[in-house]
Protein backbone atom coordinates (compact mmCIF):
# COMPACT_ATOMS: atom_id res chain seq x y z
CA UNK A 1 0.00 0.00 0.00
CA UNK A 2 1.00 3.52 -0.93
CA UNK A 3 0.58 7.18 0.48
CA UNK A 4 -1.18 9.70 -1.52
CA UNK A 5 1.73 12.11 -3.21
CA UNK A 6 2.07 15.26 -1.77
CA UNK A 7 2.38 16.86 -4.73
CA UNK A 8 -1.11 15.32 -5.52
CA UNK A 9 -2.56 14.10 -2.43
CA UNK A 10 -6.09 13.40 -4.05
CA UNK A 11 -4.98 12.68 -7.47
CA UNK A 12 -6.96 8.95 -7.01
CA UNK A 13 -10.05 10.22 -4.75
CA UNK A 14 -12.75 10.48 -7.54
CA UNK A 15 -16.26 9.46 -6.72
CA UNK A 16 -16.15 6.08 -7.05
CA UNK A 17 -13.32 5.75 -4.31
CA UNK A 18 -15.26 7.95 -2.02
CA UNK A 19 -18.33 6.02 -2.65
CA UNK A 20 -16.61 2.49 -2.07
CA UNK A 21 -15.65 4.04 1.38
CA UNK A 22 -18.57 4.80 2.40
CA UNK A 23 -20.04 1.35 1.30
CA UNK A 24 -17.59 -0.61 3.12
CA UNK A 25 -17.85 1.91 5.94
CA UNK A 26 -21.73 0.79 6.28
CA UNK A 27 -23.16 4.02 4.74
CA UNK A 28 -25.06 2.79 1.70
CA UNK A 29 -24.82 5.62 -0.69
CA UNK A 30 -27.68 5.99 -3.34
CA UNK A 31 -24.95 7.63 -5.35
CA UNK A 32 -25.45 11.18 -5.23
CA UNK A 33 -22.48 13.06 -3.84
CA UNK A 34 -21.67 16.54 -3.41
CA UNK A 35 -18.59 18.41 -2.99
CA UNK A 36 -18.20 20.37 -0.17
CA UNK A 37 -16.08 23.83 0.12
CA UNK A 38 -12.63 22.87 1.48
CA UNK A 39 -9.12 23.33 0.44
CA UNK A 40 -7.12 21.78 3.68
CA UNK A 41 -9.24 18.27 2.45
CA UNK A 42 -11.72 16.68 0.95
CA UNK A 43 -15.24 16.81 1.99
CA UNK A 44 -17.99 15.05 0.26
CA UNK A 45 -22.18 15.50 1.44
CA UNK A 46 -23.59 12.08 0.16
CA UNK A 47 -27.19 10.96 0.01
CA UNK A 48 -28.03 7.04 2.09
CA UNK A 49 -30.36 5.02 0.25
CA UNK A 50 -32.56 5.20 3.42
CA UNK A 51 -32.86 9.01 2.77
CA UNK A 52 -30.19 10.18 5.30
CA UNK A 53 -27.26 12.52 4.49
CA UNK A 54 -23.87 12.22 6.39
CA UNK A 55 -20.65 14.41 5.35
CA UNK A 56 -17.41 12.27 4.61
CA UNK A 57 -13.85 14.06 5.32
CA UNK A 58 -11.08 12.41 3.66
CA UNK A 59 -8.26 14.00 5.96
CA UNK A 60 -4.92 15.35 3.49
CA UNK A 61 -2.42 13.27 3.82
CA UNK A 62 0.76 13.78 6.11
CA UNK A 63 -1.01 16.38 8.17
CA UNK A 64 -2.13 14.32 11.29
CA UNK A 65 -1.51 11.13 12.68
CA UNK A 66 -3.80 8.60 13.58
CA UNK A 67 -3.16 9.75 17.38
CA UNK A 68 -3.66 13.21 16.61
CA UNK A 69 -6.93 12.74 14.75
CA UNK A 70 -9.10 10.46 17.94
CA UNK A 71 -7.89 13.23 19.76
CA UNK A 72 -10.38 15.41 17.71
CA UNK A 73 -12.81 13.01 17.19
CA UNK A 74 -13.25 11.95 21.24
CA UNK A 75 -12.68 15.51 22.05
CA UNK A 76 -15.86 16.34 19.59
CA UNK A 77 -17.92 13.52 21.18
CA UNK A 78 -17.13 14.63 24.49
CA UNK A 79 -18.51 18.03 23.52
CA UNK A 80 -21.68 16.44 21.84
CA UNK A 81 -22.26 14.35 25.31
CA UNK A 82 -22.47 18.01 27.01
CA UNK A 83 -25.19 18.63 24.53
CA UNK A 84 -23.08 21.21 22.50
CA UNK A 85 -24.19 21.92 19.14
CA UNK A 86 -20.88 20.01 17.77
CA UNK A 87 -21.12 17.21 15.12
CA UNK A 88 -19.20 14.39 15.98
CA UNK A 89 -17.71 11.73 13.55
CA UNK A 90 -19.98 8.21 13.39
CA UNK A 91 -18.54 5.10 14.45
CA UNK A 92 -17.42 2.88 10.93
CA UNK A 93 -18.18 -0.60 10.43
CA UNK A 94 -16.24 -3.12 8.27
CA UNK A 95 -17.89 -4.03 5.61
CA UNK A 96 -15.24 -4.23 2.38
CA UNK A 97 -11.57 -5.69 2.43
CA UNK A 98 -10.15 -2.19 1.16
CA UNK A 99 -10.98 -0.85 4.59
CA UNK A 100 -9.50 -1.17 7.94
CA UNK A 101 -10.19 0.79 11.13
CA UNK A 102 -7.79 3.26 12.91
CA UNK A 103 -6.39 1.11 15.98
CA UNK A 104 -6.79 4.51 17.78
CA UNK A 105 -10.59 5.28 16.93
CA UNK A 106 -13.32 3.34 15.48
CA UNK A 107 -14.39 6.12 14.00
CA UNK A 108 -11.25 7.07 11.33
CA UNK A 109 -11.12 4.72 8.21
CA UNK A 110 -8.34 3.87 6.16
CA UNK A 111 -9.77 3.36 2.62
CA UNK A 112 -7.20 1.67 0.19
CA UNK A 113 -8.19 2.66 -3.51
CA UNK A 114 -7.54 -0.12 -6.56
CA UNK A 115 -4.53 2.19 -7.39
CA UNK A 116 -2.96 1.03 -4.08
CA UNK A 117 -3.51 5.08 -2.10
CA UNK A 118 -4.53 4.81 1.42
CA UNK A 119 -7.14 7.77 2.29
CA UNK A 120 -8.16 8.32 5.88
CA UNK A 121 -11.59 9.58 6.30
CA UNK A 122 -14.52 10.28 8.96
CA UNK A 123 -18.41 10.22 8.33
CA UNK A 124 -20.42 12.42 10.29
CA UNK A 125 -24.20 13.80 10.05
CA UNK A 126 -25.12 16.11 7.98
CA UNK A 127 -25.75 19.56 9.86
CA UNK A 128 -27.39 22.45 7.54
CA UNK A 129 -27.56 26.08 8.45
CA UNK A 130 -25.98 29.67 7.33
CA UNK A 131 -23.61 32.10 8.33
CA UNK A 132 -23.93 34.15 11.36
CA UNK A 133 -24.66 37.67 11.50
CA UNK A 134 -21.93 38.58 13.57
CA UNK A 135 -22.76 42.66 13.88
CA UNK A 136 -25.93 41.67 15.78
CA UNK A 137 -25.33 41.89 19.36
CA UNK A 138 -27.46 38.75 20.37
CA UNK A 139 -25.84 36.71 17.93
CA UNK A 140 -22.56 37.47 19.20
CA UNK A 141 -23.69 37.01 22.95
CA UNK A 142 -24.69 33.68 22.49
CA UNK A 143 -21.46 32.58 20.69
CA UNK A 144 -19.89 33.62 23.69
CA UNK A 145 -21.83 31.27 25.62
CA UNK A 146 -21.61 28.66 23.67
CA UNK A 147 -17.81 29.43 23.98
CA UNK A 148 -17.61 29.46 27.45
CA UNK A 149 -19.70 26.22 27.88
CA UNK A 150 -16.91 24.82 25.14
CA UNK A 151 -14.03 26.10 27.22
CA UNK A 152 -15.40 24.94 30.56
CA UNK A 153 -15.08 21.14 28.75
CA UNK A 154 -11.81 21.82 27.13
CA UNK A 155 -10.65 22.70 30.44
CA UNK A 156 -11.31 18.92 31.90
CA UNK A 157 -8.43 17.67 30.39
CA UNK A 158 -5.44 18.35 28.07
CA UNK A 159 -4.55 17.13 24.32
CA UNK A 160 -1.60 14.43 24.87
CA UNK A 161 -0.75 14.66 20.84
CA UNK A 162 -2.26 17.71 18.92
CA UNK A 163 -0.19 21.38 18.68
CA UNK A 164 -0.04 24.17 21.74
CA UNK A 165 -0.72 27.25 20.21
CA UNK A 166 2.87 29.18 20.94
CA UNK A 167 5.29 31.48 19.35
CA UNK A 168 7.61 28.51 18.11
CA UNK A 169 4.74 26.41 16.93
CA UNK A 170 3.14 29.23 14.96
CA UNK A 171 5.43 31.75 14.56
CA UNK A 172 9.29 30.23 14.62
CA UNK A 173 8.76 27.03 12.24
CA UNK A 174 6.41 28.98 10.04
CA UNK A 175 8.78 31.28 9.03
CA UNK A 176 11.55 29.15 8.77
CA UNK A 177 9.70 26.45 6.36
CA UNK A 178 8.57 29.87 3.80
CA UNK A 179 12.64 30.66 3.78
CA UNK A 180 13.18 26.29 3.18
CA UNK A 181 10.53 25.96 0.82
CA UNK A 182 12.03 28.91 -1.36
CA UNK A 183 9.17 31.32 -1.21
CA UNK A 184 11.22 33.87 0.78
CA UNK A 185 14.67 34.52 -0.73
CA UNK A 186 16.54 36.11 1.60
CA UNK A 187 17.96 38.81 -0.86
CA UNK A 188 15.13 39.91 -2.46
CA UNK A 189 12.41 39.81 0.26
CA UNK A 190 15.06 41.31 2.60
CA UNK A 191 11.91 43.63 4.26
CA UNK A 192 9.74 40.49 4.63
CA UNK A 193 12.69 38.62 6.65
CA UNK A 194 13.18 41.55 8.78
CA UNK A 195 9.31 42.31 9.05
CA UNK A 196 9.12 38.78 10.18
CA UNK A 197 11.84 38.51 12.68
CA UNK A 198 10.81 41.76 14.33
CA UNK A 199 7.02 40.95 14.73
CA UNK A 200 8.00 37.23 16.12
CA UNK A 201 9.91 39.50 19.12
CA UNK A 202 7.77 41.57 19.61
CA UNK A 203 4.89 38.29 19.90
CA UNK A 204 7.37 36.67 22.37
CA UNK A 205 7.53 39.91 24.30
CA UNK A 206 3.84 40.33 24.71
CA UNK A 207 3.61 36.73 25.68
CA UNK A 208 6.20 37.42 28.39
CA UNK A 209 4.52 40.35 29.35
CA UNK A 210 1.27 38.46 30.15
CA UNK A 211 3.02 35.72 31.90
CA UNK A 212 1.80 32.00 31.28
CA UNK A 213 -1.73 31.82 30.00
CA UNK A 214 -4.04 29.26 31.12
CA UNK A 215 -3.98 27.02 28.27
CA UNK A 216 -7.24 24.56 27.29
CA UNK A 217 -8.35 22.61 24.48
CA UNK A 218 -9.97 24.90 21.95
CA UNK A 219 -11.38 24.92 18.16
CA UNK A 220 -8.30 26.56 17.10
CA UNK A 221 -10.12 28.17 14.07
CA UNK A 222 -13.26 29.79 15.57
CA UNK A 223 -14.07 32.08 12.34
CA UNK A 224 -17.06 32.83 11.09
CA UNK A 225 -17.09 30.08 8.11
CA UNK A 226 -16.63 27.47 10.93
CA UNK A 227 -20.02 28.26 12.28
CA UNK A 228 -23.55 27.71 11.37
CA UNK A 229 -26.49 29.14 12.39
CA UNK A 230 -29.67 27.84 12.87
CA UNK A 231 -32.93 29.37 13.09
CA UNK A 232 -34.23 27.00 16.01
CA UNK A 233 -31.40 26.68 18.26
CA UNK A 234 -28.25 29.23 17.17
CA UNK A 235 -24.98 28.80 16.57
CA UNK A 236 -23.34 25.14 15.62
CA UNK A 237 -19.28 24.46 15.59
CA UNK A 238 -18.03 22.58 12.81
CA UNK A 239 -14.72 21.79 11.55
CA UNK A 240 -12.75 20.92 14.91
CA UNK A 241 -9.42 19.72 12.32
CA UNK A 242 -7.28 22.78 14.39
CA UNK A 243 -8.12 21.22 17.33
CA UNK A 244 -5.30 22.77 19.86
CA UNK A 245 -3.69 23.80 22.81
CA UNK A 246 -3.94 27.42 23.75
CA UNK A 247 -5.37 30.47 25.54
CA UNK A 248 -9.18 30.99 25.60
CA UNK A 249 -8.95 34.25 23.50
CA UNK A 250 -7.78 32.59 20.63
CA UNK A 251 -11.58 31.21 20.01
CA UNK A 252 -13.12 34.71 20.20
CA UNK A 253 -10.70 37.25 18.44
CA UNK A 254 -12.02 35.61 15.15
CA UNK A 255 -15.15 36.25 15.52
CA UNK A 256 -14.83 40.18 15.33
CA UNK A 257 -15.27 42.22 12.33
CA UNK A 258 -12.57 43.22 10.53
CA UNK A 259 -12.92 46.97 10.94
CA UNK A 260 -11.26 48.28 13.92
CA UNK A 261 -13.68 50.75 15.04
CA UNK A 262 -16.30 48.12 15.56
CA UNK A 263 -14.28 45.71 17.52
CA UNK A 264 -14.60 46.91 21.17
CA UNK A 265 -18.62 46.72 20.71
CA UNK A 266 -18.64 43.69 19.52
CA UNK A 267 -15.90 42.33 21.94
CA UNK A 268 -18.02 43.63 24.76
CA UNK A 269 -21.18 41.60 23.64
CA UNK A 270 -19.20 38.21 22.64
CA UNK A 271 -17.25 38.26 26.75
CA UNK A 272 -20.73 39.58 28.12
CA UNK A 273 -22.21 36.34 26.59
CA UNK A 274 -18.76 34.69 27.80
CA UNK A 275 -19.27 35.63 31.32
CA UNK A 276 -22.64 34.40 31.70
CA UNK A 277 -20.97 30.44 31.96
CA UNK A 278 -17.11 31.06 32.19
CA UNK A 279 -14.68 33.60 33.72
CA UNK A 280 -12.43 35.52 31.32
CA UNK A 281 -9.09 36.53 32.25
CA UNK A 282 -8.94 40.20 30.46
CA UNK A 283 -5.01 39.98 30.44
CA UNK A 284 -5.61 37.71 27.65
CA UNK A 285 -7.27 40.63 25.50
CA UNK A 286 -3.41 41.60 25.13
CA UNK A 287 -2.55 38.57 23.14
CA UNK A 288 -5.09 39.40 20.41
CA UNK A 289 -2.66 41.25 18.18
CA UNK A 290 -0.03 38.76 18.94
CA UNK A 291 -2.12 35.85 18.23
CA UNK A 292 -3.26 37.72 14.78
CA UNK A 293 0.27 38.15 13.75
CA UNK A 294 1.10 34.28 14.27
CA UNK A 295 -1.99 33.84 12.17
CA UNK A 296 -0.74 35.88 9.71
CA UNK A 297 2.75 34.30 9.40
CA UNK A 298 1.35 30.92 9.69
CA UNK A 299 -1.62 31.14 7.04
CA UNK A 300 1.58 31.89 4.33
CA UNK A 301 3.44 28.98 5.66
CA UNK A 302 -0.23 27.03 4.62
CA UNK A 303 -0.06 27.95 1.36
CA UNK A 304 3.75 27.72 0.28
CA UNK A 305 3.41 23.70 1.82
CA UNK A 306 0.47 23.04 -0.47
CA UNK A 307 1.42 25.28 -3.00
CA UNK A 308 2.53 21.68 -5.00
CA UNK A 309 -1.01 20.14 -4.76
CA UNK A 310 -2.98 21.57 -7.83
CA UNK A 311 -5.90 23.43 -6.15
CA UNK A 312 -4.04 25.76 -4.43
CA UNK A 313 -2.50 28.28 -7.81
CA UNK A 314 -5.70 27.90 -8.88
CA UNK A 315 -7.31 29.26 -5.68
CA UNK A 316 -4.43 31.75 -4.66
CA UNK A 317 -2.59 32.92 -7.91
CA UNK A 318 -1.52 35.64 -6.23
CA UNK A 319 0.53 33.75 -3.19
CA UNK A 320 3.25 33.74 -5.70
CA UNK A 321 3.38 37.37 -7.02
CA UNK A 322 5.86 40.00 -5.29
CA UNK A 323 2.64 41.96 -4.70
CA UNK A 324 1.67 39.58 -1.53
CA UNK A 325 5.31 39.15 -0.06
CA UNK A 326 5.25 43.25 -0.08
CA UNK A 327 2.11 43.83 1.08
CA UNK A 328 2.48 41.04 3.84
CA UNK A 329 5.72 43.17 4.61
CA UNK A 330 3.83 46.05 5.06
CA UNK A 331 1.33 44.56 7.48
CA UNK A 332 3.57 42.89 9.64
CA UNK A 333 5.56 46.12 10.05
CA UNK A 334 2.13 47.92 11.29
CA UNK A 335 1.67 44.54 13.93
CA UNK A 336 4.82 45.55 14.97
CA UNK A 337 3.55 48.86 15.70
CA UNK A 338 0.74 48.14 17.39
CA UNK A 339 2.24 45.42 19.54
CA UNK A 340 4.56 48.33 20.84
CA UNK A 341 1.28 50.33 21.68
Amino acid sequence: MSSPSIDAPYAELDPAVVLGALQDAGFACDGRLLQLNSYENRVYQALLEDGRVVVAKFYRPGRWSDAQIAEEHRFAAELADAELPVVPPLPLLLQGPALSLSPQAATLGHYRSDGGQVFRFAVSERRAGRAPELEQAEVLAWTGRLLARLHRIGARDRFSHRRTLDVATFGHQPRQRLIDLGFVDPEIDRGWIQASAAALDAVEHAFTKHGSPRLIRLHGDCHAGNVLWREDSGPHFVDLDDACMGPAIQDLWMMLPGERSAVEAALYHLLDGYRDFADFDDRELLLIEPLRTLRMIHHSAWLAERWRDPAFPIAFPWFASPSYWNQQTTDLREQVERLKS
